[in-house]
């Protein structure tokens, strides 16, 4: 997935779905009906409040026009989108965008706004701090598909925002054989019975991802002998052993054309070390699935 924040067809329907739940049935904001003059126009500014890695400004506008395509999205002079999207900022109370329109629009449009935007700089953010920790090695971190539905594109995009890499982005677009596929193979059948998978997923499509998970190093070895294979998986290797494999996989000459990834309880305490170890691919599901939310807020001025 490249760099690009997805589609309004592929988000108005979270949009949509954020605003039923909000304005209900009957389309409604009570609390804003009865204390908002109709008439009142205001401008309102989201503010980052925390240090980290800001993503998803795209969304607003989309969210404003969702629910009132009088709401005008303006760029704050200094602080242009390009510039502050993917950007990280150690500042407090640093401005990202101003919305200008009637206020009740804004207040009814608030909360869906900044759940998106907490959330997705919250991933941003958190990426942000794993792709950090492995500075000056060769390891890149990459994402899972442990997303929460319906999210899959935009955290992914988050992750880009944070340094991050994305790994296959369903079960359609990659080959990823794991432990419970190879249940039933015995290790001394395991080169023979992958090579014929390997052999049919290249025929359907050549530039198709193709990894292998493995959980010991004698299936390290044999999975090693199988061509087509373009990452092989470490499940919950710890260190020494992911040394060990590294060295057979370099021994195999495979350096370069096959890379090693590790998986499996990955922290912002252990990355570093696994990184050292020298893998090239380190894959991390708590960067979608645990990031905590980073604070931005609203301040609206009639």
């Amino acid at each position: 997935m490249n760099h690009k924040f997805p589609s309004i067809q592929a988000i108005r329907p979270l949009i949509d779905l954020a605003r039923a739940e909000d304005l209900g049935p009957v389309n409604d904001d009570v609390t804003s009906r009865l204390t908002i003059p109709e008439n009142a126009v205001g401008v309102a500014t989201l503010l980052q409040k925390e240090v980290g890695v800001a993503c998803g400004l795209p969304i607003v506008e989309m969210v404003c026009q969702a629910y009132d395509e009088r709401l005008r999205v303006e760029q704050i002079p200094g602080f242009h989108f390009e510039i502050i999207e993917g950007h990280y900022s150690d500042q407090r109370r640093f401005p990202l965008v101003r919305v200008r329109g009637p206020v009740r629009s804004l207040l009814a449009a608030e909360r869906v706004m900044l759940n998106f935007l907490q959330h997705l700089s919250g991933v941003a953010t958190h990426t942000h701090r794993f792709v950090r920790r492995v500075a000056g090695t060769n390891a890149r971190i990459l994402d899972t598909r442990k997303t929460l539905p319906g999210y899959r594109a935009l955290d992914k995009y988050a992750v880009v925002c944070g340094g991050g890499h994305n790994h296959r982005i369903g079960l359609y677009d990659g080959l990823l054989i794991k432990d419970n596929h190879l249940a039933e193979f015995p290790t001394r059948e395991l080169a023979a019975r992958l090579s014929k998978i390997v052999a049919q997923s290249r025929s359907e499509d050549p530039t198709r991802l193709v990894e292998i998970e493995v959980d010991t190093l004698e299936q390290l070895r044999e999975v090693l002998t199988v061509d087509g294979v373009g990452v092989i998986l470490l499940d919950n290797m710890d260190c020494p052993a992911m040394e060990q494999a590294v060295m057979l996989r370099d021994k195999a000459n495979k350096r370069g054309k096959i890379d090693l990834e590790a998986s499996g309880g990955v922290t912002l305490e252990t990355v570093r070390s696994i990184a050292l170890t020298g893998v090239d691919r380190i894959s991390v599901g708590a960067i979608t699935h645990s990031a905590p939310a980073l604070d931005i807020g609203l301040d609206i001025e009639v």
